[in-house]
């Protein structure tokens, strides 16, 4: 499953999470496909030493799961990597599981000489450069240390957040079926309290989702109104509205336009798309997407959803803006080119989340308010 996976990734740039099967072998499959998948700079490097030609395909795809196990994933014991490797190889036919079979037996015998190099090394060179320039080499090697963990899971009660215990299905925590929480990282709650969602109130949640925000928005007793672009969210953003009793409370939309028929808002929370630097550990595949090209392409996106929910906030009500990112560009960058643009809007207060500081994922948030005239 795994190696299927991995192949269609790299073929692809697919999703990883949305090649994962269901059921119980989920937890094992995810860990070891995003295993590799953060670890792949360095796997190509290793196996390029016990590999005459370049292989591709399922073979490709065969080598990094055998040697990320080998490698990266001490609790898998080497007979079993090399066994269930090669025995999902033998679906490939002719010679791949006996070339799976050599690669991964030469490379247990020429552990001792194999250099697995640093955490930044797991990273794109344009990422590297920036972080060391805006932490310090020391600290840049502890972030990318961060980012290569496998992430936990925080469940977001009313009142609370609880971490998840490893190898625990959300769906059998006491309280699922009932809704009495949704899955939500701590660093979230900074752009939630900045909201300060009141009963009465009338709130666009304009990037709702998958529906973390929106459903403490709804919790706390506001109007809110959610707007997903796309169809796939917006799906998961409706069962979670549906699972949390909400469904009925939250009005949903597909689009700012249809948003702001049902405006003006008191307070508008934008939680924008962004290069999600402050979770690579949570999406290992977003870093191999990232290029400075990219990064400046999002901050245009996420000016035009700024300028066009700002419209939307009646006066004397508050816009919070919000990204899972560590990007200046994207985070006090974005808000003061907001301001400058935005005569009309004042600045309250921003914080942010570094991983190696707060322990939580990497986000950052930023409060403004609108003039009354």
């Amino acid at each position: 499953m795994a190696a299927f996976a991995l192949a269609r990734w790299l073929a692809t740039k697919d999703f990883p999470d949305t090649l994962l099967p269901e059921g119980p072998q989920r937890a094992f499959v995810q860990d070891l496909l995003y295993t590799t998948i953060r670890r792949l700079r360095p796997l190509r490097r290793i196996l390029g030493e016990f590999v005459r030609t370049w292989p591709r395909g399922e073979l490709e795809a065969l080598l990094y799961i055998g040697a990320a196990q080998l490698l990266y994933m001490p609790d898998v014991p080497d007979f079993a990597a090399v066994n269930e490797t090669v025995e999902a190889a033998k679906s490939c036919g002719g010679s791949v599981p006996k070339v799976v079979n050599g690669v991964l037996r030469n490379i247990i015998r020429g552990r001792d000489r194999i250099s697995l190099g640093t955490e930044l090394e797991t990273f794109p060179n344009a990422i590297v450069k920036r972080w060391t320039a805006r932490y310090g080499a020391a600290d840049a090697e502890r972030l990318a240390a961060w980012h290569n963990m496998p992430a936990e899971t925080y469940l977001a009660y009313r009142d609370r957040f609880e971490r998840l215990p490893r190898g625990r299905r959300v769906e059998d925590v006491e309280g699922y079926r009932e809704g009495l929480f949704v899955v939500q990282d701590p660093a979230t709650r900074v752009a939630v309290g900045m909201v300060g969602a009141r009963p009465g109130e009338r709130i666009l949640d304009a990037c709702a989702a998958p529906g973390g925000k929106t459903v403490q928005f709804a919790w706390n007793g506001a109007a809110v109104t959610a707007c997903e672009v796309n169809p796939r969210r917006r799906r998961v953003l409706e069962a979670n509205l549906a699972r949390t009793g909400l469904a009925d409370k939250v009005a949903v939309v597909g689009s700012l336009e249809e948003a702001a028929a049902k405006g003006p808002f008191d307070k508008v929370s934008v939680d924008a798309p962004c290069s999600n630097t402050g979770v690579f550990r949570r999406k290992p595949d977003a870093r191999w997407n990232w290029s400075v090209e990219k990064l400046g392409e999002l901050v245009k996106l996420q000016a035009g959803i700024l300028d066009q929910a700002a419209e939307m906030l009646a006066p004397g009500g508050t816009l919070v803006y919000s990204t899972c990112s560590n990007e200046p560009e994207e985070n006090a960058g974005q808000v003061e080119a907001f301001l400058a643009r935005h005569p009309g809007f004042a600045f309250v207060a921003s914080d942010e989340s570094v991983p190696v500081v707060s322990g939580s994922d990497g986000a950052f948030a930023a409060a403004m308010t609108r003039n009354l005239v």
